[in-house]
């Protein structure tokens, strides 16, 4: 009997079978995905996003509008007035959270604004509390993970940052590049042009390749989209390209309400027309919102996750390791006696062994990096080619 007669018997044998000895075999693990989604749903999510860029540029207008909600009611502006706040203002850290809730499923949203970035006239250390602000964040989280209550891990680490680019500008400015280099290789950076309204459609596509080149000759690592899977349907697909092709991405927002043809929209009042934010035409606001909330969210946590953190969770592994190898060639050099015999100890001797075993996951990590830099100098040679 060949192989496709013991298919067909054997295909013709289970139709036979009734639904209840179907139901009597029926394990039920194909329930998991909705276990996970309702356990997922009743303990909700966190996301952190940070915004970075000089005052002016309608950071706080477009997280309103983003989230439709308004996080900074009750800010107090500064007197700006007189020369000597501009030359003595520097950076800060302003956090805000909001819950929202959105059929049934709970949104716990940090945003941290840095009011004062590259405002004063010395910009040199603008990118300092921005990079130790992530790094807490990062060491909080690796603390509270190697602690003994580890059930309530509350997760502030930076997910994505929206880095703010003028309009005015002709590309990114010496001050940008210098936050980005330091800040690529710590979270997601999510580029985006500011008030683009100001500016024409060609204008907006010039800048676009403009910032692109600069950030591809400085090697700066802005957060890359995901490949779509190959069973994904073509809608998603197609939705996927136009996302990656409006990066980096020119936003108008308003928290403004207008009345136009018989419509309410959310935009901006001109005496030549009305600027619509959702209008795909006019802004890339409905792009930017959906890469970021309905399709990205998560992978921008995977990412921070399993890139991001774990980077910097092997940095703090290794300077432990470097630690506990001095703390033991002390004890070591303590045990020696006054004739120059070392009186080695059953203790000592199990904290050589662990010495040698850290000493040789140095190496095999040293080794790994090693290969990953020679595999992407490889990549970017084959690009180049």
């Amino acid at each position: 009997m060949t192989a496709n007669n013991v298919y067909c018997v054997t295909k013709r044998c289970f139709d036979n079978i009734s639904d209840k000895d179907r139901e009597r075999d029926y394990i039920g693990f194909a329930t998991l995905p909705e276990q996970m989604h309702r356990k997922s749903v009743k303990r909700g999510f966190d996301f952190t996003l940070m915004v970075v860029g000089e005052s002016g540029l309608g950071k706080s207008t477009l997280i309103n509008s983003l989230f439709l909600g308004d996080l900074y009611k009750n800010r107090k502006m500064s007197d700006v007035s007189g020369n000597k706040y501009r030359i003595e203002k520097t950076t800060t850290i302003e956090k805000k959270t909001m819950d929202i809730e959105e059929r049934g499923v709970k949104l716990r949203l940090t945003v941290v604004d840095t009011p004062g970035f590259g405002d004063s006239i010395n910009c040199e250390d603008s990118w300092r509390v921005c990079t130790a602000y992530i790094d807490e964040q990062f060491r909080q989280y690796f603390t509270d993970e190697s602690g003994l209550n580890r059930r309530n891990i509350q997760d502030n680490r930076v997910h994505c940052c929206l880095y703010f680019v003028p309009p005015y500008g002709h590309s990114l400015r010496q001050m940008d590049l210098e936050l980005m280099k330091r800040l690529h290789r710590k979270v997601n950076i999510v580029v985006v042009i500011a008030k683009a309204d100001t500016l024409t459609s060609s204008e907006v596509r010039k800048l676009k390749q403009r910032i692109l080149k600069d950030i591809e000759d400085n090697q700066i690592q802005i957060y890359q989209f995901p490949e779509c899977d190959s069973d994904e349907d073509e809608e998603f697909k197609q939705q996927d390209r136009e996302l990656k092709a409006c990066v980096p991405f020119a936003v108008v927002g308003s928290n403004t309400m207008l009345e136009v043809a018989g419509k309410r929209v959310r935009g901006r009042q001109y005496p030549w027309g009305v600027v619509d934010v959702e209008n795909p035409r006019h802004s890339d606001f409905v792009k930017l919102r959906t890469m970021l909330i309905s399709t990205h969210m998560q992978d921008l946590k995977d990412v921070t996750q399993d890139v991001h953190y774990e980077n910097f969770r092997a940095q703090c592994i290794s300077q432990i390791s470097q630690h506990a190898l001095r703390e033991r060639g002390k004890l070591k050099r303590d045990s020696m006696g006054n004739n120059g015999e070392t009186n080695i100890t059953e203790t000592d001797r199990l904290l050589l062994q662990k010495d040698e075993e850290i000493r040789r996951m140095q190496d095999m990590l040293q080794q790994m990096q090693e290969k990953l830099k020679a595999s992407d100098k490889k990549h970017d040679s084959i690009i180049d080619v």
